[in-house]
């Protein structure tokens, strides 16, 4: 298991550097950051076994879309608004969030339980191989804070443009 403690303290001392890091990133040209991303995250997640950590489900909450609501309340066989009474509320932004965390659908080996129809965000998660990556830096940047990979992959990134 994951020494998410350990983690804790490690990305709160590395986050001023990130965030200087992750602004500078903003003036590079944008494909070369999506080419660079994107193979970061693939080498880091040949070694990265989510399930020994799962922070993710423990300490956020995923936007839930209505695609997503409908999906995740047919395979738990009640009716979306159910689903949305029992689970969810409005966030700031006016998005669908879980109520509390950690996940309700988290279980204790941390598996989901619903994996096959978990959320988009949840599948995407932590979108450090998305195209245009350029547009999500600020949620890459508060992603260190939570994902033991997503620090590891700005690391490499940041050791890749001091070399």
């Amino acid at each position: 298991m994951a020494d998410l403690d350990k983690f804790r303290r490690d990305a709160e001392k590395a986050f001023p550097t990130n965030k200087a890091f992750i602004k500078s990133l903003k003036r590079k040209k944008k494909g070369d950051l999506d080419k660079v991303f994107q193979q970061t995250h693939v080498e880091v997640f040949q070694q990265t076994d989510c399930l020994d950590c799962a922070n993710c489900c423990k300490t956020t909450s995923p936007i839930f879309y209505l695609p997503d609501i409908e999906r995740i309340a047919r395979a738990l066989k009640i009716k979306p608004a159910t689903f949305i009474e029992e689970y969810l509320r409005v966030d700031e932004d006016q998005d669908y969030v879980l109520k509390g965390a950690p996940c309700p659908f988290l279980g204790v080996d941390n598996k989901c339980l619903v994996y096959e129809n978990r959320p988009r965000a949840c599948r995407e998660y932590p979108h450090t191989d998305r195209k245009r990556v350029y547009q999500i830096l600020n949620l890459t940047l508060k992603n260190t804070l939570v994902c033991p990979a997503t620090l590891e992959i700005v690391k490499r990134i940041r050791s890749l443009s001091t070399a």
